[in-house]
């Protein structure tokens, strides 16, 4: 019993330092790739690809990614979004994602689209010139990455990485104790799952080695903004008096619409207050003043009317003693 459970141990162990081996040679283009040529036959080998097809890798046996990004400018949206469309699928690929944006200008509408093709490797530069002919290209980017060394070292993973499920597999069944059949559980497990996680991240390589990404940007024509650009000084004599007098009569024609507009405020407001104008300038100014200068108040004004009757009496009783006087001394 002991040496099952020292067998296991062991067993354990050099799985262990087997699977930190197989994870630090998971860095690209490491060891492997300097170890495992483009056109070796050890290279074809661990990538499961024959040297020299063409459907996963480059005539020289290299594994790339290609993408590119153009901006093109086309008079006919439709007629370019479905010539684009159909050579990709007449290629063998794909629209993964479409973007259009409808805008507006001198009341005439236009669009613009970004449009994401999916399409063979084998094929990318054909679709390349297929873009270029829907019309003006402004503006383009390419981009190729090789992932050889990458791919390689993801397939010696992944086999490393079966091999050692198959001896865990093996040590569960040879297992007895209870302790043993866990521990093995819990490594077959955590290997189950690398496995399960490389291949993913194998088949997505593949995936973007295999289809090429295209990125196309349709602009569609703007429509012609009309400016005038003849100078006011230009104008001929007769023809510059002529809109003056248009000038003219358009003026006056809307000072009398103005007028006509206004004159129903002018008669509802302005007649009512021209009238209370008059009334209270004749109140105050016409009559009000003299009153008040010529009456006074009951006492002061009467006394005073008193006093200047008084005053005139004495002047007449004067008047008729001088004139006797004169006629006395003409006497004598």
């Amino acid at each position: 019993m002991q040496r099952k459970r020292l067998l296991v141990a062991v067993g354990l162990a050099c799985l262990l330092v087997l699977a930190g081996c197989t994870g630090g040679g998971n860095g690209g283009d490491g060891a492997t790739q300097a170890s495992l040529g483009g056109d070796d036959p050890e290279y074809a080998e661990a990538t499961g690809t024959p040297a020299g097809d063409e459907e996963s890798s480059a005539a020289d046996g290299r594994m790339r990614i290609y993408r590119a990004e153009l901006s093109v400018r086309v008079s006919e949206f439709d007629a370019s979004r479905s010539n684009l469309t159909n050579a990709a699928q007449g290629y063998g690929g794909y629209v993964s994602d479409s973007q259009i944006q409808a805008n507006e200008r001198n009341n005439e509408t236009y669009r613009d689209g970004k449009f994401t093709y999916r399409v063979p490797a084998e094929n990318y530069s054909a679709f390349l010139e297929t873009v270029r002919a829907q019309g003006t290209v402004t503006q383009e980017n390419e981009n190729v990455q090789d992932v050889t060394g990458q791919h390689a070292d993801l397939q010696a993973r992944l086999e490393n990485l079966r091999a050692e499920r198959d001896r865990l597999r093996e040590l569960y069944e040879q297992a007895n104790d209870t302790e043993d059949v866990l521990a093995v559980q819990r490594e077959l497990s955590d290997v189950q799952g690398e496995i399960e996680r490389t291949e993913a991240r194998l088949e997505t390589l593949e995936d973007r080695v295999a289809y090429a990404t295209v990125t196309v940007e349709l602009r569609e024509e703007r429509p012609d903004v009309d400016y005038d650009r003849d100078h006011w000084y230009d104008t001929g004599v007769i023809a510059a008096f002529l809109q003056s007098v248009d000038g003219a009569i358009v003026a006056l024609r809307a000072l009398v619409i103005g007028i006509a507009y206004a004159l129903p405020y002018l008669i509802a407001f302005g007649v009512p207050l021209a009238a209370l104008g008059l009334v209270f300038k004749r109140i105050v100014i016409g009559g009000g003043l003299p009153s008040i200068r010529g009456g006074g108040d009951g006492s002061g004004n009467g006394s005073g009317s008193g006093g200047g009757g008084a005053s005139s009496d004495a002047g007449d009783a004067g008047d008729d003693a001088a004139a006797s006087s004169d006629a006395d001394k003409r006497e004598r």
